[in-house]
């Protein structure tokens, strides 16, 4: 009786880790793709005036819109309109409603604490993040990191006429589950 029961938890267990596996795969095969589409992107040569204009209630939720960089800790990801479930798993998605890069107000930006994040508490004060556009690449220098609750949305307000990237994910990092928390990091746009 005993190994017909330690049996089941073997094939359960694998079970879990096969599912996890396939799960990780489809994710990492998305991101991938978007990240491909992020780098033709960032390449083309459209005009800076025509994007900046251009309302980002005319993109489509899911498209592609540019490539965040961490530096410090050797990350590129795709960012992707939107923060539904099909967006973040292809990419870092943009909260819509929020300014795009260069327009002096808050950008919002948010991922998966075990996807794209993964390493996000490993940013410090004063690291740099770059945002890249195909109308120009921005960057901005950490001034905090905190934790809030989950339905905190206090974090998303105007910054006008000051220009703050703000990142959220899940916390903590390690959480199995919905996540009671939210990790914030926000920088301000150099130079």
């Amino acid at each position: 009786m005993k190994i017909k029961i330690s049996l089941l938890f073997l094939a359960g267990g694998f079970f879990f880790i096969s599912l996890y596996g396939i799960q990780s795969y489809k994710s990492n095969s998305k991101q991938s793709e978007a990240m491909a589409t992020a780098m033709e992107v960032v390449r083309a040569k459209e005009n800076k005036q025509q994007l900046l204009d251009k309302d980002s209630a005319t993109s489509q939720k899911g498209e592609i819109l540019g490539i965040l960089q961490l530096p410090s800790i050797g990350e590129e990801l795709p960012i992707v309109k939107g923060v539904s479930d099909e967006a973040l798993e292809r990419g870092v998605g943009y909260y819509e409603g929020t300014a795009l890069p260069d327009k002096q107000d808050q950008i919002v930006l948010s991922g998966h604490r075990d996807t794209v994040f993964k390493r996000l508490g490993e940013l410090q004060i004063g690291d740099e993040v770059i945002v890249e556009m195909s109308y120009g690449r921005f960057t901005y220098i950490i001034e905090e990191t905190f934790v809030v609750e989950a339905d905190d949305r206090t974090v998303i307000r105007p910054t006008a006429p000051i220009e703050k990237l703000t990142i959220t994910t899940c916390y903590p990092f390690n959480f199995i589950g919905n996540a009671p928390q939210r990790y914030i990091v926000n920088a301000i746009r150099k130079g």
